[in-house]
């Protein structure tokens, strides 16, 4: 072990378990920072030795390579709560080292709208903004005012408001035009006090079709967290199904014309608007679609027995194990739709960064 002012640096620290698919090879080094100064510490650790650094949060989202990675893992493990309100409006500014989930059903139980559909995503807060994490029809760019960053090249903690994160579907200024520059400390958000409950997606919809009452934020969050177990992206321990990195496959937006040439072949295509002349097709759709049905295995891995979208770590499971699996779904989807599947976990390995 070595000590880097404050902080311990460890040696050959295997990933595995810090990931929710439960695969990975050991970091070189890894240090878990509680406070700004130690993730200061550990980047100017990393800097020092010409170190390669690769900051992990909660690691659902995530696929660590069977060799590791040769440089600095750092392990975000900051913590605390603020709240403040501001009009019909209650601000909450959290560090982001804490659990995502934890901090919906803070906000759900002080009756503040604007996440409740993102309950049950595994993860911290820091992975939020970088990521823009959305589902059933929200998105954190909606929310977020401010994310405090700290600079890596020139050591600096720096904010960022809303605009200045350029956000997009499932993606920022932090993991696009900045990828790898800036280590996210804490990330605050405006939610509306009293704010009504959104169950305008389909699957949230139909979820209260035959319920006499009202939704509320509280219920809302119930059926979306039951919606997620039922895909199997709700992590319970022991659940095999949760062995995954979430959604791997980015749903794919395609312009009209290759909407109306897959439709040639295929009825009752699902399909969302995606701007002027574009649709967002599932991927889910288009992987089953392709012959990879639910439960779908090649050698220890295997596609969700719940969702289609999601590949698992049936045990034992190497990185090679999911990546071939992976590329046999790429190729089939794009044979038959001449699509190209986006990968959404980050890759860590040697050649990662």
């Amino acid at each position: 072990m070595i000590y880097a002012e404050c902080m311990e640096i460890q040696k050959n620290v295997v990933l595995a378990g810090y990931t929710t698919l439960g695969i990975g090879g050991p970091a070189r080094y890894f240090a878990e920072a509680h406070t700004e100064e130690e993730i200061l510490y550990a980047v100017e650790f990393a800097r020092t030795r010409n170190l390669p650094l690769f900051v992990l949060g909660g690691g659902s989202n995530l696929l660590v390579a069977d060799d590791g990675f040769p440089g600095l893992v750092l392990h975000i493990a900051n913590r605390g709560l603020q709240t403040q309100t501001d009009g019909q409006h209650v601000i909450f500014t959290a560090a982001a080292g804490e659990e995502w989930d934890n901090l919906v059903a803070t906000a759900v139980a002080k009756q503040c709208a604007g996440i409740e559909c993102l309950s049950g995503i595994p993860g911290s807060v820091g992975g939020t903004p970088v990521q823009n994490v959305g589902a059933y029809g929200q998105e954190v760019s909606s929310t977020i005012v401010r994310v405090r960053a700290l600079d890596r090249a020139t050591l600096q903690f720096v904010e960022f408001d809303n605009a200045g994160c350029k956000f997009g579907y499932r993606s920022s200024l932090f993991n696009t035009t900045a990828r790898q520059k800036f280590v996210v400390t804490e990330v605050t958000y405006r939610l509306v006090h009293g704010g009504r409950p959104n169950f305008s997606y389909k699957d949230v919809t139909q979820w209260f079709q035959w319920k006499s009452e009202s939704p509320t934020l509280a219920t809302v969050r119930e059926a979306v967290r039951s919606i997620r177990h039922q895909k199997g992206n709700l992590l319970i321990a022991g659940d095999p199904d949760c062995r995954s990195a979430g959604s791997f496959f980015k749903n794919p937006v395609i312009s009209a014309a290759h909407y109306a040439w897959i439709e040639e072949e295929n009825e009752d295509i699902p399909h969302y608007p995606a701007g002027a002349g574009f649709f967002k097709i599932p991927a889910a759709w288009l992987i089953e679609q392709s012959g990879f049905k639910k439960g779908t295995k090649l050698g220890a891995a295997a596609v969700s027995s719940r969702h289609t979208l999601a590949l698992i770590n049936c045990g034992g499971a190497k990185a090679a194990d999911i990546l071939a699996l992976r590329d046999q779904i790429r190729t089939h989807v794009a044979t038959k739709f001449r699509i190209e599947l986006e990968q959404e976990p980050v890759y860590l390995s040697g050649d990662s960064i």
